[in-house]
């Protein structure tokens, strides 16, 4: 989640210190305090809405009739008040579980016999793993974790997690905490770990509620004087529906989320919590969202103080709940919703509707329901369990990235590379591996720890933090390297550099790094590895160019476990198979593109953004990443070569002949069938290997206004091939999701004509028709 603290701060720390008392009340067995329904709990054990065997529905209509206009006031903000009559406890709705459970919001606290929690990869690594799998396992093992200190008194049961916001421009602070810059992989992502979260949703039950965010383009913080507060996206209703919609669209449709969030910024000019259209109509109307939508931390207060998009605070309360806001991250609505009920600008029948949504989920979470539930009995030790220490280190393993092995340098061998000089800000790094909205991880196994494992290692900093603002520290490094057998240099970024608040202004490492690593690397005697912790894309072309730079491998921020993968990859105890989730741009990409520019598409001097549309010079390309093997494609079947599309009546409403396309909400798609690719992946070289098989869409050239795609991503598969083997993965092709583009008016088309399908060095034409 987002915060601007401030106005939180006072009535936290009352909630935290009435969770103490109530705490102190009750055994060591079970720390948490009793809520609603508890058997023990005889004010409401025998009323309508504390019965298991009546629907949620009825339950959450009986205990809404039983509360009077104040206390449900007191319901809509995320440090919701007790209701000590109806034995219902306060509950804190904020907490954090993006990478693993987190302690940055005050519904979860370390300490006691919960130290702390597995720190997984920041999600631009694990997004670089490409494993819908993996996604889903971490997402159950947070969950497992969530629960576990749910149980102990210590955490909530919704995680405002995880960030689906693509990652538009490579300057974005934040963009360590998405998916990347493709909407197909962040959608996927998001109803991936959402299912890992939430469980298999049996009797509309949750196991956490996970929460989409933050709604909707929303990609800059704090830029050359702007800031996320004051920012208005202006986006046009074609990139609205083809990118920065379609992760949520995804979160809500597939992944079943029990809440989104809607974002600080305003979109053309009406801020995201007070829009109508794009809550009420869009999230709970088109997606029929099961769940709640809660503001950014202090979303509605900004939208009045600092935007100043209504008079009174009253019609900024009335604004957003009548908008479809259920839940404030903050005290306004609180404070000013009875003032906006006895001025006639809301109902008490608009907070009952928002309550509702609420309720529900904590009614779906068993939150009412006593200490029954197939979780009660998970504890501390369920947290930082062996398991998942050895998952955290499998995902560090998937998401890092090759991107430079000039002459098989790698792997080292610890045969010949005996010594080894590991030098770097970043080389004994423990807190920056694990990148924001983090909590405090189990352990920490630092590079240098990590390469120490498998060598004698000379260490030396080179540098006093990422800054690198002297040379003090570049003789020492430079003595070490002509010492050693080879050489690591672990540089990059930290919070200081990019961060929520905190979006760049360059993409080249930071003060004197890119000298330190050419001065180390001309006087080496071995191989140098050039290692990169980031969430965002560096532009370093000039160790890409170096050829005393023998290798560059991109770590992220790689979790708890960070430092024993990467000497894991590099000694070749794992074979890399990580992809980059986004483009790689050169320096002087970005003082061609203002961060305020929220088109996707090239037009005049403006190049365009992503590898969607983007036409440009890049450093390292969308999905590169190399492996320790090689591998090959070919196309097991022939498949389908020709498609014919019907539509309900051909005529020009339906058939745009100018465009030569036709909408897909007149297509049947129904009745189309599905195209099989069969496509079969070897392993060619003498290493096992992971590999990702992608499928990439072109669309033909025909008059659709604006469409400037140059490909899309349709569909991506992860397989474990080991040498000399193949594997076959098939991938169905559907026209009507996959083979479709969206025109200028936001509808989405299937263009008519040859559409190409990129599968790794294999094209494959099918020619789409209309059916007359």
């Amino acid at each position: 989640m987002s915060c601007n603290k401030k106005s939180l701060l006072f009535s936290n720390k009352v909630v935290v210190i009435l969770a103490f008392l109530l705490c102190l009340v009750h055994s060591s067995e079970s720390l948490r305090p009793l809520f609603a329904c508890n058997p023990a709990n005889g004010l409401t054990r025998t009323l309508r809405f504390c019965r298991v065997n009546v629907p949620i529905h009825v339950r959450v209509q009986d205990l809404i009739g039983r509360l009077t206009l104040q206390e449900k006031i007191r319901l809509l903000v995320n440090n919701a008040a007790a209701v000590p009559r109806l034995g219902i406890g306060g509950y804190e709705w904020w907490s954090e579980a993006l990478h693993g459970v987190s302690d940055v919001g005050p519904g979860a606290k370390f300490g006691g016999a919960f130290p702390g929690a597995t720190s997984f990869p920041q999600v631009i690594t694990t997004a670089a793993s490409f494993n819908q799998s993996l996604w889903e396992e971490i997402g159950r093992v947070v969950s497992d974790e969530a629960r576990a200190m749910y149980n102990g008194g210590v955490a909530g049961l919704t995680y405002w997690s995880p960030n689906v916001n693509i990652l538009r421009d490579p300057r974005w602070g934040r963009g360590q905490e998405t998916p990347g810059e493709d909407p197909v992989v962040a959608g996927k992502y998001a109803a991936s770990y959402v299912r890992g979260l939430q469980g298999n949703g049996a009797g509309n039950r949750l196991k956490v509620a996970a929460c989409c965010k933050h709604y909707t383009a929303y990609d800059l913080d704090n830029w050359n004087g702007v800031d996320r507060f004051h920012f208005n996206a202006k986006v046009s209703k074609q990139d609205l529906e083809d990118t920065y919609n379609v992760p949520f669209k995804s979160c809500v449709y597939e992944g079943k989320v029990a809440s989104v969030m809607c974002s600080y910024n305003q979109v053309n000019g009406k801020p995201t919590c007070a829009d109508e259209n794009l809550l009420k109509n869009t999230i709970r109307g088109q997606w029929r969202l099961n769940g709640y939508i809660v503001s950014d931390c202090d979303s509605v207060d900004v939208f009045f103080n600092q935007q100043h998009y209504t008079t009174t605070p009253e019609e900024a309360a009335a604004a957003s709940i009548k908008a479809g806001l259920d839940l404030d991250c903050g005290p306004f609505l609180a404070i000013f919703t009875e003032g906006a009920v006895k001025k006639g600008l809301l109902t008490e029948n608009d907070i009952n509707l928002a309550l509702a949504n609420t309720i529900t989920v904590q009614m779906r979470l068993g939150m009412f329901d006593g200490n029954l539930g197939p979780y009660a009995n998970l504890g501390p030790r369920d947290v930082c369990t062996p398991a998942h220490k050895h998952l955290a280190l499998e995902a560090a393993h998937q998401g890092i990235v090759l991107l430079k092995n000039s002459g098989r340098s790698l792997p080292l061998s610890p045969r010949r590379h005996r010594t080894v000089a590991v030098i770097g800000p970043n080389s004994d790094v423990t807190e920056t591996m694990i990148g924001n909205y983090a909590g405090k991880a189990c352990s920490y196994t630092t590079p240098l720890q990590g390469i120490s494992r498998y060598a004698r290692t000379l260490h030396q900093a080179g540098c006093a933090g990422v800054a690198c603002r002297g040379h003090q520290g570049f003789g020492a490094a430079e003595a070490a390297a002509r010492e050693a057998d080879a050489t690591v240099l672990v540089m990059g970024l930290d919070q200081s550099i990019e961060a929520e608040t905190r979006d760049r202004t360059g993409l080249l490492l930071p003060g004197y790094q890119q000298e330190l690593v050419t001065r180390v690397a001309q006087v080496s005697k071995g191989p140098v590895i050039l290692v990169l912790m980031s969430g965002g894309p560096i532009d370093v072309s000039f160790a890409k160019n170096n050829p005393r730079v023998s290798a560059i491998i991109w770590a992220g921020y790689p979790g708890q476990a960070g430092g024993a993968a990467i000497a894991n990859i590099i000694f070749g105890a794992a074979n890399p198979g990580g992809k980059l989730p986004m483009t790689w741009y050169p320096q002087d990409y970005v003082a061609k593109v203002p961060m305020t520019i929220m088109a996707m598409r090239a037009y005049g001097n403006y190049p365009g953004r992503t590898y969607r549309f983007y036409k440009g010079p890049v450093v390292f390309p969308f999905g590169f990443g190399l492996s320790y093997t090689t591998f090959t494609h070919s196309l097991a079947q022939s498949p389908l070569a020709q498609l014919s599309v019907s539509s309900y009546k051909l005529n020009s409403a339906i058939f745009n002949s100018s465009s030569n396309s036709i909408k897909v909400s007149h297509a049947n798609c129904g009745t189309l069938p599905k195209m099989p690719l069969h496509v079969e992946v070897s392993n060619t070289g003498e290493f096992d290997g992971t590999h990702t098989v992608f499928v990439f869409a072109e669309p033909p050239k025909n008059g659709i206004k604006g469409l400037g795609v140059n490909k899309q991503l349709i569909a991506f598969e992860k397989v474990h091939v080991t040498a000399g083997a193949k594997r076959t993965v098939q991938v169905d092709v559907d026209a009507c999701k996959h083979l479709g583009v969206v025109d200028e008016y936001g509808r989405r088309r299937i263009p008519m004509g040859e559409h190409k399908l990129h599968i790794g060095d294999l094209k494959h034409t099918i020619l789409v028709q209309p059916q007359l």
